[in-house]
């Protein structure tokens, strides 16, 4: 049996971004309990030059529902980029997951040869379907999943590797 295109994608990123949100939920208690400013935590950098955790929360939902969008055929959900608590991330992340799973996987047959084009700021970059997904959308997630992770993780929240992988079913 082959994977589906839709198998591939949408349940690996309701995956990720669900444990994303674990791992953000942690650090909201961590912040109570430490009577800790929360925007410290959701708008720390590792290094200057990078970007603060709020950013790397949203770049993993926009990478996700972009994904999953233009794969299905459907039109990419915009918002707004103006959340800065804990509550707004994970609401984000669950609105991004809802229309994840909201996605028809007919929707996505055939996608793997689907010519996608992204604008980006050197030009128009072209993409298969198949590749768009294993090279750029999943590594894009998962780049900032960890990235927020490690923010978090550098901050002190008592997260660990199976926050972020999430529990293992075989």
């Amino acid at each position: 049996m082959s994977l589906s295109m839709y198998q591939a994608s949408v349940p690996v990123l309701v995956r990720v971004l669900s444990n994303y949100i674990n791992v953000l939920e942690k650090a909201k208690v961590y912040a109570e309990a430490k009577k800790l400013d929360p925007l410290v935590l959701t708008g720390f950098r590792l290094f200057p030059d990078m970007l603060p955790l709020t950013k790397q929360v949203q770049i993993a939902s926009d990478m996700a529902k972009g994904g999953g969008a233009r794969l299905a055929g459907a039109e990419v959900p915009k918002y707004e980029d103006n959340e800065t608590s804990f509550d707004e991330l994970v609401a984000r992340l669950d609105k991004t997951i809802e229309f994840l799973r909201g996605l028809d996987p007919k929707a996505f047959e055939g996608s793997e040869s689907k010519e996608i084009v992204l604008p980006m700021r050197s030009g128009p970059v072209k993409f298969k379907g198949q590749d768009y997904l294993f090279n750029f959308v999943l590594p894009n997630v998962y780049f900032h999943a960890a990235t927020g992770y490690n923010i978090l993780r550098h901050n002190g929240v008592e997260i660990g590797k199976m926050d972020f992988l999430g529990k293992l079913e075989g």
